[in-house]
């Protein structure tokens, strides 16, 4: 697989600085991006902090039961019997659960997770197991609900899960109908060509969401198709048997939820003095947990000592919410601000891989982790890549585009190509008649006012009309050339679709179906096995 370094437009001015170890940004993170000088000093922190997290072995018991159940592959349950052997560790990254496994980046991420694990073993000679966590809890059900697939004429076309959702539950929370899936895989059938992959790729769908009843299972299943044989181990954060064993951690972010807002304002703070805006609220009287109510997941605030969300639909004293905890502890979830520190209270993490919007907001919790007793952990940029077929590198070869010509400058080339097929200069040949016309057409406007003022007011309207006429039969005449010239514009727009599909990163919108469905599995694994840096740099790649 080749891979060509090219930049490309990315996320905040905090995470680039992040990335590029600017001194600005230093302050806010733990550990640098060149994870080589820190990993030991993380490995023996990892050692001395045992005691700060859940108890291993319960840890290892609930990934047996929920990926025996949903992740069933010999390498998974050898990486979780790893993981029950004191001194092992993991990198970790995750994702909400999207349609069909969502945008690309969702693919790259997890194999990003996998790549670095198999990094730090190496480095450390000491076992260090890939575990991907699924973000079960968000309840943004619009954003996960649908994907992207390149239509019949190239342009990207929505894959939507139909159905009414009432509420504001977790996505774990919502059930979906057989039927309702099947309409999701009629429409991928439709839209996908036949290749030798596509019976295999559409009987694998099928099987899977015939199997799933929400969202997050689906999407754990489709992961684990991809990714199971590499050992990858999967957790649903929204998941019962995980929640019951958070339970502790959630007593502590209840009771010490005092000095963690004024930890996590402090954080803020930093953020703002280093001179960047912004990547998170950070409430004053923010409580920084979700409660479900009524199938409604609803976000706490701390308010005259009571928690309770905005619209005062829920009231709790301190013990009560305790209580509650007690008994339904899976009516609780984390936001992204306590989500890092619930992570690493769980499981013990060498590394963490995150796209460059958490990057940044996870610059606020240096201060809240420290305050928690615990120490935030390396953060390493996902990998990230741009797919580039053949048949667009030809085409981008035979109009001499380079990939920042495609990423900034696609519409003006594209005119100016256009233009350049054809002698007859349509814009300067049409001003030029306008001009002229005008030019002979206005003193006959004048003589005619002298005869009757009524006649200067008609006359004027009358130029209006034959303007209006000529730029008719200008864009007619335009229409005409671009449809001489439909193959060539074909081209353009494939190149287009292809690596900035409605103006965003490819491996934001494409979702990973319709390569799998060209080139079966395998370029997965190479993305694996490629052995890439993990210094936020983007690749494009050729399969």
């Amino acid at each position: 697989m080749k891979g060509i370094t090219e930049a490309l437009r990315s996320g905040t001015q905090l995470a680039e600085d992040y990335i590029c170890s600017r001194d600005a940004a230093r302050g806010l993170y733990e550990y640098d991006i060149h994870w080589e000088s820190g990993l030991h000093a993380r490995a023996e922190w990892l050692d001395q902090s045992e005691n700060t997290r859940v108890n291993r072995e319960d840890l290892v018991e609930y990934l047996r039961i929920y990926n025996k159940r949903l992740n069933d592959h010999e390498a998974v349950h050898h990486s979780i019997s790893r993981l029950a052997e004191k001194g092992t560790f993991v990198v970790t990254g995750g994702q909400q659960s999207g349609l069909l496994t969502g945008p690309l980046f969702v693919i790259y991420k997890a194999a990003s997770v996998v790549a670095a694990a198999r990094e730090a073993e190496a480095k450390l000679q000491r076992p260090v197991v890939p575990v991907f966590w699924i973000a079960g809890e968000d309840h943004d059900w619009d954003e996960v609900n649908h994907t992207y697939l390149p239509g019949h004429n190239g342009e990207m076309t929505k894959v939507k899960l139909h159905g009414r959702f009432e509420g504001r539950n977790s996505v774990s929370g919502v059930t979906v109908e057989t039927q309702q899936w099947m309409n999701v895989i009629e429409q991928v059938e439709h839209l996908l060509p036949d290749t030798v992959h596509k019976p295999g790729l559409m009987e694998m769908l099928i099987s899977i969401h015939q199997s799933s009843s929400n969202l997050s299972d689906a999407f754990a299943r489709m992961v684990s198709a991809l990714f199971g044989s590499t050992g990858l181990v999967l957790m649903d954060a929204a998941d019962s048997g995980l929640r019951e064993l958070e339970r502790p951690v959630f007593e502590r972010l209840i009771r010490e939820n005092g000095s963690l807002r004024e930890a996590y304002l402090q954080g803020a703070s930093k953020v703002q003095e280093a001179g960047y805006p912004m990547p998170a609220e950070v409430a004053e009287d923010g409580a920084n947990l979700f409660y479900i109510h009524d199938e409604t997941r609803l976000l706490l605030f701390l308010k005259g000592g009571l928690y309770t969300d905005r619209k005062g639909l829920v009231s709790f004293t301190e013990e009560r919410l305790l209580q509650e905890l007690r008994e339904h502890p899976e009516r609780f979830s984390n936001n992204v601000l306590t989500r890092p520190l619930m992570q690493d209270s769980v499981l013990p993490v060498a590394a963490v891989i995150l796209g460059q919007g958490e990057i940044a907001y996870w610059g606020l919790t240096r201060t809240a982790f420290r305050q928690f007793g615990l120490q935030m952990p390396i953060l390493l940029p996902r990998l990230s890549f741009t797919i580039l077929e053949d048949v667009h590198h030809k085409h981008m070869n035979q109009y001499q585009l380079s990939f920042q010509d495609v990423q900034y400058h696609m519409k003006e080339k594209r005119e100016k190509w256009l233009a350049g097929q054809e002698t007859f200069q349509v814009e300067e040949q049409f001003e030029q008649v306008q001009q002229s016309f005008a030019k002979l057409y206005r003193p006959l406007l004048d003589q005619l006012a002298q005869i009757h003022a009524g006649l200067d007011r008609i006359g004027d309207t009358n130029l209006k009309k034959i303007n209006e006429q000529m730029q008719y039969l200008q864009k007619q005449t335009q229409k005409a050339i671009a449809d001489k010239h439909e193959v060539g514009l074909r081209h353009w727009n494939g190149i287009q679709n292809s690596l900035f599909p409605m103006n965003k990163p490819q491996e934001r919108v494409h979702n990973a179906l319709y390569y799998l469905n060209r080139y079966g599995t395998k370029w997965i694994q190479e993305l694996i096995e490629s052995g890439r840096e993990f210094r936020g740099q983007h690749q494009v790649i050729e399969l």
